[in-house]
């Protein structure tokens, strides 16, 4: 697709891309819209990134500020390269990426898939713009304390009340047990609710009874698979989106659900941790099944808020009560809005969010994303 095809009245505003032989970088930005502020979002780093995931994750994040309330536009960073790669290799092309986006300042960067708070100490040590720092450097260590897995749990509440869903004893998906699942999976066992699967780059676990989510933390821990998981049957990822369940969570890669396996999903409610995870077809096709979906970018805001709350200057203990009382609201809304008017709860939610980002908008002197 050419770029100008991807531009629409809302953005991109920039579209960046970086290329240091001398190193071996190689990566791509996105500031997607920045009308209620600098753009947030989070550096990438996967093997296989590419302008398209790129372009569709900072929209995710332009809606997902707007949602949220905060005063900020949505951006996105993909560095390509192998996040698995020796740590000196590995902090070498973060700080040459955060070096390339100096000049960048209406971008402030966050973790994302691939890096996290000490990436980001780099990041703030080369160019002193970057949020989920390490408490060291005052910062709201987001993956360490679960803010989006918080906000989660109480999405997830609240939709269950949709899906007619008690939770206590609810049978759960988590695809992707890393910094949005583990925590994801100890926040839902309080509240009831059993794990039956888990899946992480290695492949996928299943246990009708339910996992035990401490012997999983200490194999992730240990730097092990759920796929070393005792007394555990072994699934593939097509297997694991047909587990017998009452929510499924995506919590890693995009696109995992989309028209050609959304048929076999067999949850009443697909919950996203992971942005884009869910293709519009699919979530077209679940609409028309009576599965509830609730859109990424409502579910998974917990992370941004938190990012942008340290960036303020708040509190930790400030974080969790703005997290729950905003996802809630927000969860409620769309939830609501798309039963009222029998329509995808991401069509509810892009409204609410499109809403917001063109106010902000029209208080700006030039028509700019």
């Amino acid at each position: 697709m050419d770029v100008l095809d991807q531009l629409d009245d809302l953005g991109p505003a920039k579209i960046i891309h970086v290329h240091e032989p001398s190193v071996g970088l190689k990566g791509i930005v996105v500031v997607d819209n920045t009308a209620a502020g600098p753009a947030i979002g989070g550096l990438r780093m996967v093997a296989d990134g590419s302008l398209e995931e790129c372009r569709r994750l900072a929209r995710a994040m332009s809606l997902k500020n707007a949602a949220a309330g905060l005063a900020h536009g949505g951006g996105k960073s993909v560095l390509c390269a192998d996040p698995k790669l020796p740590a000196d290799r590995k902090e070498e092309l973060i700080r040459a990426m955060a070096c390339a986006l100096a000049n960048c300042d209406d971008y402030i960067i966050g973790p994302d898939m691939g890096t996290d708070e000490t990436c980001m100490g780099w990041v703030h040590d080369e160019i002193g713009r970057a949020v989920g720092l390490p408490r060291e450097l005052g910062g709201i260590p987001l993956d360490e304390i679960g803010a989006t897995a918080w906000g989660l749990r109480h999405s997830i509440e609240v939709a269950a009340e949709f899906a007619d869903l008690e939770l206590a004893g609810a049978r759960v998906v988590i695809q992707g047990y890393v910094n949005v699942g583990r925590p994801a999976a100890r926040f839902l066992t309080e509240i009831g609710c059993v794990i039956v699967a888990a899946a992480d780059s290695m492949g996928a676990v299943y246990a009708e009874r339910g996992l035990d989510i401490d012997q999983l933390d200490e194999l992730k821990r240990g730097g092990s698979s759920v796929t070393e998981y005792a007394d555990g049957k072994l699934l593939s990822a097509e297997e694991l989106v047909a587990v017998d369940c009452d929510i499924w969570v995506p919590a890693a890669r995009p696109d995992v659900i989309h028209v050609d396996n959304a048929d076999q999903l067999r949850a009443r409610l697909v919950v996203s941790g992971a942005n884009i995870a869910t293709t519009p077809g699919a979530e077209i096709a679940l609409h028309q099944r009576g599965v509830i979906n609730v859109p990424d970018f409502i579910a998974n805001a917990g992370g941004v808020i938190c990012a942008a709350m340290e960036y303020h200057g708040s509190t930790e203990s400030a974080v969790f009560d703005q997290i729950a009382e905003r996802v809630r609201q927000n969860t409620r809304h769309v939830l609501e809005n798309s039963l009222s008017q029998d329509k995808p709860p991401r069509e509810s939610a892009t409204q609410l969010s499109v809403d917001r980002i063109r106010k902000a908008m029209s208080t700006r002197r030039w028509s700019i994303f």
